[in-house]
């Protein structure tokens, strides 16, 4: 079994209010649930208007199909015009 997951910090400088941002990220969190089938959710910044961090997570019988499958996330992250990503990490879930 392989988990790995995906931090993207985002930058919304289009977001006057919170209501604009949770606009935004909805669109994104519940567009990578139903294309992906992945844990998805707003995982900092739930208080700021222009800034978010959204984590995403999969398990998968082989490392690279997880690996694809995130890579497919970013990209369809980075589709977004609303945002800006200004990083992203990657962390595999060590199992003993």
């Amino acid at each position: 079994m392989h988990v790995l997951s995906l931090e993207v910090e985002l930058h919304l400088p289009q977001c006057r209010s919170l209501k604009d941002k949770r606009s935004v990220l909805k669109s994104m969190i519940e567009g990578a649930r139903r294309r992906y089938g992945v844990a998805a959710s707003e995982t900092d910044h739930q208080d700021t208007w222009q800034r978010a961090q959204l984590g995403f997570a999969c398990v998968s019988g082989s490392a690279g199909h997880a690996s694809d499958m995130m890579d497919e996330i970013e990209r369809f992250i980075w589709s977004f015009s609303e945002s800006e990503v200004v990083e992203t990490r990657r962390n595999w879930l060590e199992v003993d």
